[in-house]
């Protein structure tokens, strides 16, 4: 497809993709974001893939100019490698999006739109939906406290203290605590004065992070209840079930260390590390069954 944008277009929006074998759903991730009339650029951040999907996106889109990739030669993690995307970007505007999330355009004027109308938002993400248009409830939670953690375990959530948020997902803007790194647009200058992710994360947790960095810069999070995005769940988390699993779990500690008043206890962060480890482990049969069970889709685009 060629662009029918001027390069002399102003940008509305920087666009970053990160791809790390990500699969088939790639292609459809960035074929939707290429029919948007916004004038926008997208960056596509390979973290050294082995499926040659990337390179093939790059050549079916050679006459693209809004398309830019930039290889690295190994995977750097989420994070790391949205970094990198970011500091190539021209628009004020970033958008950080997976690579199985399907964007249409009118869900990207509505963002765009939220965005300019809230000054202080520094963050803003949408409600992602698996095929069923079930949202995932990661879309619109609170920070992942320990207590909130213990009374999600006991039923807390229905009582309005644990984790995610009784009451459904709200079908108009709101702010939150936290939303998924799914889907997250912010002003370039909030991004650069977070110093982007925290590169100690390698996966997962990282948009947990940003967004608790964020409200404590003093900026709003907020989510956009009325945009609805079709998220695939991973392609790339499909066929390597424990490595991600893995660093879920460090994510999950990392966080606890930075955020949580209760790690200050020595005994409380003894409790919390076997408490994450031990879950790994209970669930590696699991996961071990799911990667056996796995059958990648075929391309045949």
């Amino acid at each position: 497809m060629t662009s029918t944008l001027s390069s002399t277009d102003p940008l509305a929006v920087s666009i970053i993709i990160v791809a790390a074998d990500s699969g088939p759903t790639l292609r459809e991730g960035v074929r939707h974001v290429l029919a948007c009339k916004v004038p926008l650029e997208l960056i596509l951040v390979d973290n050294g893939s082995s499926d040659g999907i990337p390179q093939a996106i790059q050549r079916a889109h050679q006459n693209d100019h809004r398309l830019r990739c930039l290889y690295n030669h190994a995977n750097l993690g989420f994070g790391p490698a949205v970094n990198r995307g970011a500091a190539l970007a021209h628009s004020d505007v970033l958008l950080i999006l997976n690579p199985d999330c399907m964007l249409d355009e009118a869900s990207l004027r509505r963002l765009l739109q939220l965005l300019e109308e809230t000054p202080k938002a520094g963050l803003i993400g949408a409600v992602v939906c698996d095929e069923q248009g079930v949202p995932d409830p990661a879309s619109y939670r609170r920070d992942p406290l320990l207590r909130r953690a213990l009374r999600s375990m006991f039923g807390g959530d229905k009582s309005g203290e644990g984790v995610h948020i009784a009451g459904g997902m709200p079908d108009h803007p709101v702010q939150a605590e936290a939303v998924s790194g799914a889907l997250m647009v912010m002003p370039r200058r909030v991004f650069e004065f977070l110093r982007g992710f925290d590169e100690a994360y390698f996966l997962h947790c990282e948009d947990l992070d940003l967004c608790r960095r964020a409200r404590d810069a003093g900026y709003q999070v907020w989510l956009a209840g009325d945009v609805r995005v079709l998220h695939g769940k991973g392609g790339s988390s499909r066929h390597r079930p424990v490595f991600v699993s893995w660093h879920k779990h460090r994510g999950m500690w990392r966080w606890f260390r930075k955020f949580d008043p209760a790690s200050r206890h020595l005994f409380v962060r003894i409790f919390v590390w076997s408490g994450i480890w031990a879950h790994f482990v209970l669930n590696l049969p699991r996961l071990w069954l799911r990667l056996l069970r796995y059958k990648p889709r075929t391309d045949t685009a």
